[in-house]
């Protein structure tokens, strides 16, 4: 079984924020392969279902992002996962707005839901998938940025990247992180 895990904050009022992307990507995931996510548990909306042959959990935890870990590590622990087998997608001031980064393991790199799942988990050693959303104008802190609703012209484009980020899911549970790394860690075409 392999688990994909987006991260966000529940509710209506964080919806359009750069700090829900996780979500947008499983929302994409859920309808592109009609696995709706119907039940709760381990503190989350989940969808289970198969994509090909693999079984598939998807999941958004309702924990709020900071404390991600507490819903994603009761599912690991439940399922008895490996954590190769666990994806998380989530927003990344440290990237480019609309850029991917697709990594097989890592620190938190200062994003606090992804810190609270490595601590739940006390391991690093899970795939992810980043998603950019750069980094906030000088009169905005960090934490206004992520949880400000965004534009029209700034959402069209990070529903791009939420597009691209679910073929990056698609591809890594076909053939892998490192096919997932190499076709979408380059820079955008439209890039200069």
């Amino acid at each position: 079984m392999k688990v994909v895990v987006g991260l966000g904050n529940p509710g209506l009022r964080y919806a359009r924020t750069r700090h829900n992307l996780g979500f947008w990507v499983v929302d994409l995931l859920s309808e592109k392969w009609g696995i709706p996510l119907t039940k709760h548990k381990f503190g989350s909306k989940v969808g289970e279902g198969r994509f090909l042959t693999e079984q598939v959990l998807l999941v958004k935890p309702q924990t709020f992002m900071n404390r991600s870990g507490e819903a994603v590590g009761d599912l690991v622990r439940f399922y008895q996962l490996d954590p190769a087998d666990l994806l998380v997608i989530y927003d990344d001031l440290d990237l480019a707005p609309g850029l991917l980064r697709v990594r097989p393991s890592g620190s938190a790199g200062g994003h606090r839901g992804v810190a609270n799942i490595i601590d739940h988990l006390q391991s690093g050693a899970f795939p992810r998938v980043r998603i950019g959303i750069g980094s906030p104008p000088e009169h905005l802190d960090a934490a206004a940025y992520v949880l400000q609703v965004i534009d029209e012209a700034e959402t069209k484009m990070l529903e791009e990247a939420c597009q691209r980020a679910a073929e990056a899911v698609e591809l890594w549970l076909k053939e892998g992180v490192q096919a997932a790394m190499n076709q979408y860690n380059r820079r955008q075409t439209s890039e200069p």
